[in-house]
């Protein structure tokens, strides 16, 4: 019986954190009318989802359904999600996800339509908490098409950009999942400023080095997807030291004129 009532509550505290999520993604503008979706796995047989054809910004707790691991109602009225595969992709292969979180931020939303994906390294925190964020390819939404084109990415990856459709999200809770959507989002303004100043300054190797041993030191375990940022990065590398190799020869080259200009007024 106290094991029933401790559930009841868990289930009931889920399921106002799902609207209160809701609501923040929808006045923040990451989903409009009824875009979007979220779940978080109450237990190993069972996924607590909003419905279909709701806005996320007006649920209520009662609204929401429970589903099982085939997607199959077990409580509630309605549709789950139209992206319920999607969902249920992540819980099947990932044990230690525990929440979901799909929307269409503006920014990140641009990136995904222009079909690339945010893998530069120019933000410390974005680092630490994420690696990169690849870009999965375009399937029908609600599809077994969109499911196949995220699964190679699901094991490594906790902020995927879906082509032409939007970001999906996963955390060890829903609070967690949802602060990787802002993360995302974040990260696709500051880049996107970045190159209308005629482009960012990438993060050296080294430094990326650094940044992924204070992982731990941050709380953050993280997916291993560091070697692909790692590759990315050379750039930055390579930048840097174009940059070191211009300056040493700018100062080479003052000293040899004002060596000349010295000689030139017999000092």
């Amino acid at each position: 019986m106290h094991k029933r009532v401790d559930q009841s509550e868990t289930e009931h505290r889920h399921r106002v954190e799902i609207c209160k999520i809701g609501q923040q993604m929808y006045e923040r503008g990451y989903v409009i009318a009824c875009e979007g979706n979220l779940s978080v796995r109450l237990d190993a047989d069972r996924i607590l989802v909003t419905p279909s054809g709701a806005c996320k910004g007006d649920l209520a707790p009662q609204d929401l359904l429970i589903v099982d691991l085939g997607g199959a109602v077990t409580c509630g009225t309605g549709q789950p999600s139209s992206e319920m595969q999607m969902h249920l992709l992540y819980y099947r292969s990932r044990p230690d996800v525990r929440a979901v979180c799909h929307g269409h931020p503006p920014a990140a939303t641009g990136f995904a339509v222009a079909g690339r994906a945010l893998e530069e390294a120019i933000l410390p925190e974005v680092v630490i908490s994420l690696g990169k964020v690849p870009l999965a390819p375009y399937g029908t939404p609600g599809t077994w098409e969109l499911c196949a084109g995220l699964e190679p990415l699901v094991f490594k990856h906790d902020a995927i950009l879906l082509e032409n459709h939007g970001v999906v999200t996963s955390g060890k809770d829903l609070i967690t999942a949802y602060y990787h959507m802002e993360t995302v989002e974040r990260f696709a303004c500051v880049l996107q400023t970045a190159e209308s100043l005629g482009g960012p300054h990438l993060l050296s190797r080294v430094e990326v080095h650094k940044l992924i041993k204070a992982r731990s030191r941050y709380g953050v375990l993280g997916r291993e997807d560091n070697v692909q940022l790692l590759l990315t990065c050379e750039s930055g590398e390579d930048r840097v030291t174009l940059k070191r190799q211009e300056r040493e020869s700018f100062l080479e080259e003052s000293l040899r004129r004002n060596r000349i200009r010295r000689n030139g007024n017999g000092t």
